[in-house]
């Protein structure tokens, strides 16, 4: 009970985080608020990591820890089974929309620097002299207005779901190969979802 307990705590966690996630990466389509074609928009953002690494990926394990509880869930082969593969899969979207996120805010967003010429102006930027440290530069970018503040936020707070769900999803990792490993052995025996050999019924 404890273990199950303990999985629908990280499963109530991971849900609001990928909804958020899935926002945050919605909204770097649209800098500024602003509709812009598909080839003027930060190229790091059709890697979809919030969408599909921090917001599908982890939807998978949150529904499944909500799912899991009652007695002899412990003792569930199949229950347990899927439980570490998510736990991975989740914890794999979270790293994937980390990396993404990290690339985003050290590259810069994609802007205008005049004249309808858009380029990378921070791609080359070294990380002792980042943009990030120099707010004074943001002004290169002309169009979208205040894209690298938008970028910026977006992608840190991509970075921190991201963070969140992958020490989650491991914690859940942790929680159910604990909950095996302590498991009591009367307990698998006896379960209703674990098998009953014929030989240890009376007489056999």
């Amino acid at each position: 009970m404890g273990t199950g307990k303990c999985s629908k705590g990280i499963g109530i966690a991971l849900l609001p985080l990928a909804v958020c996630a899935i926002i945050s990466n919605l909204l770097l389509y649209f800098p500024n608020g602003e509709v812009l074609e598909p080839r003027r928009i930060t190229d790091l953002v059709w890697f979809f990591h919030g969408i599909l690494g921090a917001g599908i990926l982890v939807f998978l394990p949150a529904f499944l820890m909500l799912g899991v509880g009652g007695p002899g869930c412990c003792a569930n082969k199949c229950t347990v089974v899927l439980s570490i593969l998510f736990a991975i899969l989740g914890a794999a979207g979270g790293v994937y929309c980390v990396i993404i996120s990290s690339l985003g805010l050290i590259s810069g967003p994609l802007c205008d620097v005049g004249g309808d010429v858009y380029i990378y102006p921070f791609r080359n930027d070294t990380w002792v002299d980042n943009y990030l440290f120099n707010q004074t530069s943001w002004s290169i970018c002309k169009t979208p207005e205040n894209i690298v503040l938008w970028n910026t936020i977006l992608f840190s707070l991509l970075l921190a779901i991201g963070t969140a769900e992958a020490i989650l999803c491991l914690a859940q990792l942790v929680n159910v190969l604990v909950g095996q490993t302590c498991a009591p052995s009367s307990q698998l025996s006896h379960s209703p979802h674990w098998p009953t050999w014929p030989f240890n019924s009376q007489g056999g």
